[in-house]
């Protein structure tokens, strides 16, 4: 494997102890991987700052003491606490203190205290084309379809260790050849009626990322004014389902103004025809229950959005929850609520605010066990086996119209 001058400095040393590491690290990873050489990035989202245990923690105090700083603009991935509220996370004390001493780290390195899973709606937003190293799925296939830039699924370690030394492994996801579609998602066949629905996107993503997992598709038939938030909700539940990192759909994303292009002028190996039928069955497959008993709703994952919440005061339209419903945001999105006068009234209609992480990475629902209804596909995926909830999946004019009704309330209109 090659490595340049500025790569054999980094391992020598010559950058500190830590850089050193982070260095070792990466080039073994890219030596695994088959990457003949390594290539600079220009930014990085950070996956690994999310609490799973004490040896994470130990790693990332370790770069410290070795000096190492991050060398390209960095974001930062959830944590497992609420820095703003910490009242609505319910950790023991060793865990607590553990998930914080995580955290910090990542900041003495010279990360941003984004704290988001959606860094591309807090500013941070690379340039078609660049590569970059990225981790969190729904962050990495928001950056590869909908922005157009080059990064693979980097995972936790790997992705610090990118952020440190600017440097990535040239594979995968950063090359030309392997970002061309080789399937169409003909959806052409649905009601322009379900189409205009929030509810469809996740649905249409959860099953993308079953049938299609690491091929890369394009979808053909996405109304034209699909808005940022369906994309990122459509992206979000493919790469949670599957190991997506990346799709193209017609007319949107940078890389498929046409299908010819999106296919780099080569026939699909195969074209599958979406039909109405399909999309109920991808739906009732995000619910694990089909009890009328719902215990609490949860909204944003991906982290909820300005336009989002300003949906959810719409639904609302001045009434109160009788349920716990937990919306998940990142630090940027409450400050701009905050400007426009939305917090106040969001939170009078019983709406807690949860930011910095979420209700499926730590312990913020009470008790162990009980019916969450979600918008979220991501949601609807992990909370099962993360929180012990089950889950019913809707619109998000269901989870509000439940949430006030106390009771099951579901249109079934639009999928008919």
């Amino acid at each position: 494997m090659y490595l340049s001058n500025h790569d054999q400095s980094l391992l020598n040393g010559a950058h500190g102890d830590g850089a050193a590491m982070a260095a070792r690290i990466l080039v073994e990873s890219a030596k695994l991987l088959g990457a003949e050489r390594l290539i600079d990035v220009a930014s990085a989202h950070i996956d690994g700052c999310l609490y799973h245990g004490d040896s994470g923690v130990h790693f990332a105090e370790a770069l410290v003491s070795g000096k190492a700083r991050v060398s390209v603009d960095t974001t930062l991935n959830v944590g497992a606490l609420d820095l703003l509220n910490p009242r609505n996370v319910h950790l023991d004390d060793h865990r607590r203190d553990m998930a914080f001493r995580l955290m910090k780290a990542h900041e003495d390195m010279g990360c941003r205290s984004s704290w988001t899973c959606a860094p591309y709606q807090a500013g941070h937003r690379p340039a078609v084309g660049q590569n970059i190293a990225w981790g969190e799925s729904n962050a990495v296939v928001f950056a590869n379809s909908v922005l157009g830039a080059r990064t693979n699924r980097y995972g936790d370690f790997l992705d610090i260790c990118c952020a440190i030394t600017g440097r990535a492994p040239e594979t995968g996801l950063h090359l030309s050849d392997n970002r061309r579609a080789q399937i169409v998602v003909d959806i052409t066949g649905l009601s322009t009626e379900l189409l205009a629905t929030d509810a469809f996107y996740p649905v249409l993503g959860a099953w993308y990322g079953r049938t299609l997992g690491e091929a890369i598709g394009v979808i053909d038939g996405l109304p034209e004014n699909t808005g940022e938030d369906r994309l990122k909700a459509l992206g979000a539940a493919a790469a949670s389902s599957g190991a997506v990192g990346l799709f193209h759909a017609v007319g949107l994303t940078p890389e498929a103004p046409d299908l010819e292009t999106a296919l780099a002028g080569e026939k699909p190996i195969e074209t599958i025809r979406i039909t109405s039928e399909m999309m109920r069955a991808a739906r009732d497959r995000l619910s694990t229950t089909s009890s009328g008993k719902v215990d609490a709703i949860a909204v944003g994952s991906p982290h909820f959005s300005l336009e989002e919440f300003r949906a959810l005061v719409r639904a609302l339209a001045g009434r109160r929850s009788a349920l716990p419903f937990y919306a998940c945001t990142g630090r940027h999105a409450i400050e701009a609520l905050e400007r426009e006068g939305l917090r106040v009234p969001l939170e009078a209609s019983g709406i807690i605010l949860v930011a910095d992480t979420c209700v499926v990475v730590t312990p913020i629902l009470q008790g162990i066990d009980g019916v969450l209804m979600t918008n979220s596909g991501k949601f609807a995926h992990y909370a099962p086996g993360n929180t012990g909830y089950s889950v019913l999946y809707s619109s998000l004019t269901d989870c509000v119209e439940t949430a006030v009704a106390g009771r099951l309330i579901r249109d079934e209109e639009h999928w008919q």
